[in-house]
């Protein structure tokens, strides 16, 4: 009996190992009222937002960014508004300064700023490998709107077959610690 439950944890373990560039990522975008580009990268995620702005997946964009970041003397916020000026459709995307660190915190943040560009249907836009975790921790955090999820794909960072190269294994790793402290230790609180 003790061999048949080994066996099986090891089974578990190999196909969890396998499966896990699918697990991670949830791409679904749906028409929404708002599309939500989440913060932590600045390059593939508001590409991907403005994109799907673009294609008339939302009416409104809300750019999360980290309030307390600078480069080179400059603001991120500042950085961002700038940016958005630049754009086609520029009347129609926000900047929601964010402070918090975490997904968590981040999404209790960006819920003042949701209700400012209004609607009930929410699509988030964020990492490929962070779209599972993300779609969970908004759905817990902001209860009564419907959240879907777009991934932003960036094969510098993460890739299905996520054991080829050590960006996208260390990218899996820091994930999965991440899912599960949400899973077993964050969402209790």
């Amino acid at each position: 009996m003790r061999r048949l439950r080994i066996v099986i944890l090891l089974l578990l373990f190999i196909w969890l190992f396998a499966q896990t560039g699918k697990f991670l990522v949830i791409n679904h975008p749906e028409k929404s009222d708002t599309i939500l580009i989440l913060a932590g990268e600045t390059d593939v995620r508001p590409s991907r937002g403005i994109e799907l702005l673009n294609q008339g997946y939302g009416s409104r964009l809300v750019l999360d960014v980290p309030a307390d970041a600078r480069v080179y003397g400059l603001s991120l916020v500042d950085l961002a508004q700038k940016w958005i000026v630049t754009l086609p459709k520029a009347s129609t995307v926000d900047v929601c300064p964010i402070h918090g660190l975490s997904t968590k915190a981040e999404a209790l943040e960006a819920t003042e700023c949701l209700s400012k560009a209004g609607g009930q249907s929410i699509l988030l836009v964020t990492s490929d490998y962070h779209t599972r975790r993300a779609l969970s921790v908004f759905r817990h955090e902001i209860p009564g709107k419907t959240f879907r999820a777009a991934a932003a794909y960036d094969p510098t960072q993460f890739g299905p077959e996520w054991w080829k190269h050590r960006q996208w294994a260390k990218t899996a790793s820091g994930e999965w610690v991440r899912f599960i402290w949400w899973e077993v230790v964050d969402r209790w609180r």
